[in-house]
């Protein structure tokens, strides 16, 4: 054994005036000489030549031998060479952290020994630092939106999820960048099992919160990939030794990524059509938002639409077998970002999630004889859907909409036609279209009264305002100002 060798077993340390000699037991044919004299490549070449014979003939450990080799290569500053054989070392013993042997710093330089480093030393850079803030950024927000009171616990359910499946995820790719899989063995493919799960996930949360949808048997459907994934395609590989895995991950012999990744891919553009459907038939039907709520479900669509490009790219990439760059970690970047997102918006905008604000009030008696005397509402929800009414009528002017019907207002207050008549009754003590109209004419006196609409046709004035006629109109002017719009306007001329 050369001495190499002998010094990486007992650490000694040359001396610049001494000249060292290898034990015999080790079977070496060199003599390192002090660092004052040259070595001899013709005894260095006979030494390599022998080590090779033996790995071939096999009449040695071959793990020694390859260790030999880097050692005697790295010696005689071919890092090449070297590289070579450490990385058939790593690979045959499975010690990856054989890499980082100080025997190697003298060819620590070279090029080939950098991006070897690079592929299987534990290492931190800026990029790694921001997934792992951005995925325990998401752990904790995923666990806060469920602990949202007055909310939709549903809704917040399926977000939190989808945060949290994108946290771990995002985790998991720190820990392919820092190299800590290979310190890790067992996580391998730890996130693959919910790729299919994240377009599910943020299309049954659109559907709630814009379809108050419940859900069915039939909805387990869209697990079902999911559990073919897990049961025939993962579980076998999860069931195996760490050492099994690791020489999984150092050969690069892990089944099934390319197909993962296609079949991901599929099911995100799929969910993600469904989303852009329903966001945009949202919009259509004229279903009134406030404006948190709207940036929000825009803002949302938005980062799903460029994580599902970002995907499209990295796909290709996985594909060309192309395994890193900027393009390739763009997907990382577009779901972390997705997480700070929601994150944010948890914590600046958190009504979207359902306010922690606790309305205090005393409760009032409904008199026995009242129709809503069995009704489910309770106090507080009352009053939030007062509050949420004033503002589709203050805010939004939603009376101003001429199709405006009780079924619509009631979707627009989150809430059932029943509730929202309850609410126009005891609150206003009007019905629907006494509470609209009423509304609709005080909007017709501000437009008569402002300098710009002096010149407009009363017809004009009423469709601006919502009625459908000019008679319908009159009728409900007079009713509520004993005078027709026509004498109003004569009265603010006088």
């Amino acid at each position: 054994m050369s001495v190499l060798v002998l010094l990486f077993v007992s650490s000694n340390i040359y001396s610049s005036n001494f000249e060292i000699t290898i034990d015999k037991d080790n079977n070496s044919e060199l003599s390192f000489l002090s660092s004052q004299d040259e070595y001899d490549s013709k005894q260095y070449q006979t030494v390599i030549e022998k080590y090779l014979k033996e790995l071939e003939e096999k009449k040695a450990d071959s793990l020694s031998i390859l260790k030999k080799l880097a050692f005697t290569y790295a010696e005689i500053n071919r890092p090449e060479r070297s590289v070579e054989y450490i990385n058939r070392y790593v690979k045959a013993s499975l010690d990856v952290a054989f890499v980082g042997h100080s025997f190697f710093d003298k060819i620590s330089d070279s090029e080939p020994y950098q991006l070897l480093a690079d592929r299987y030393l534990k290492k931190v850079n800026l990029w790694s630092v921001f997934c792992l803030y951005a995925g325990f950024i998401g752990f904790f927000v995923a666990i806060v939106l469920n602990l949202r009171r007055r909310s939709d616990k549903v809704a917040n359910l399926l977000m939190s999820s989808f945060v949290l499946l994108h946290s771990f995820f995002i985790l998991h790719i720190c820990a392919l960048l820092t190299n800590y899989q290979y310190y890790f063995s067992h996580s391998l493919y730890i996130s693959t099992s919910f790729s299919f799960l994240y377009g599910p996930l943020i299309y049954f949360y659109f559907k709630r919160v814009i379809l108050k949808y419940k859900f069915r048997t039939i909805d387990l459907l869209h697990v079902a990939p999911t559990i073919f994934l897990v049961v025939f395609l993962l579980l076998p590989v999860y069931i195996l030794s760490g050492e099994e895995k690791l020489r999984m991950m150092l050969h690069d012999t892990t089944p099934h990524g390319t197909l993962i990744t296609v079949v991901k891919l599929i099911s995100l553009v799929v969910y993600g059509v469904l989303v852009i459907q329903l966001y945009l038939k949202s919009l259509k039907t004229g279903r009134s938002l406030q404006k948190v709520e709207y940036l929000w479900q825009r803002n949302i669509v938005a980062f799903c639409s460029i994580y599902i490009v970002t995907y499209s790219i990295y796909a290709f990439l996985i594909m060309s077998k192309i395994y890193s760059g900027f393009l390739f970690n763009m997907q990382v970047g577009a779901m972390a970002l997705l997480v700070l997102y929601v994150s944010y918006t948890a914590f600046v905008q958190p009504s979207i999630f359902g306010s922690l604000k606790i309305i205090k009030s005393e409760p009032k008696n409904k008199p026995s004889g009242s129709k809503y005397v069995k009704s489910g509402l309770t106090e507080s929800l009352s009053v939030e859907l007062k509050e949420k009414l004033l503002h589709l009528l203050n805010q939004e002017k939603v009376y101003k909409q001429n199709n405006i019907t009780l079924q619509i207002l009631s979707e627009l207050m989150d809430t059932t036609r029943h509730n929202a008549s309850q609410i126009i009754n005891e609150h206003f003590n009007l019905n629907f279209f006494e509470l609209i109209n009423k509304y609709r004419i005080e909007e017709a006196k501000e437009l008569l009264k402002g300098e710009t609409h002096r010149n407009f046709n009363i017809i004009d004035i009423a469709y601006e305002v919502g009625f459908n006629n000019k008679v319908t109109f009159n009728k409900s002017f007079k009713k509520y100002n004993q005078i027709t719009p026509s004498e109003y306007v004569k009265s603010l001329v006088a």
